[in-house]
């Protein structure tokens, strides 16, 4: 996954375990988006992943613990444009 995931990317929660080093509990929700700041390129020490990602809470977690999400695809929106009204003088 550490390929298909950078900067600006957001990812989606799957699994909020505890801490795979330390045994603690995480301040991840399962279930939310976060958007990733940095991919670390380091194995993570559970040997599951070979990258670590940075989102904002607390240091860096395995990818493991997230699922990408698909990018939004652009959408056309139709626009009204505001003309301004004709008056008619009367005489």
């Amino acid at each position: 996954m550490s390929d298909a995931v950078g900067p600006g990317d957001l990812v989606l929660c799957v699994n909020a375990a505890p801490n795979h080093v330390t045994g603690r509990p995480v301040p991840l929700r399962a279930g939310e988006t976060y958007r990733v700041l940095g991919v670390m390129e380091f194995a993570c020490p559970c040997g599951r992943s070979d990258a670590l990602l940075d989102v904002g809470v607390d240091f860096a977690w395995c990818q493991t613990r997230f699922r990408l999400l698909p990018k939004p695809k652009a959408q056309a929106k139709t626009r009204r444009v505001s003309a301004p009204k004709q008056k008619e003088t009367v005489r």
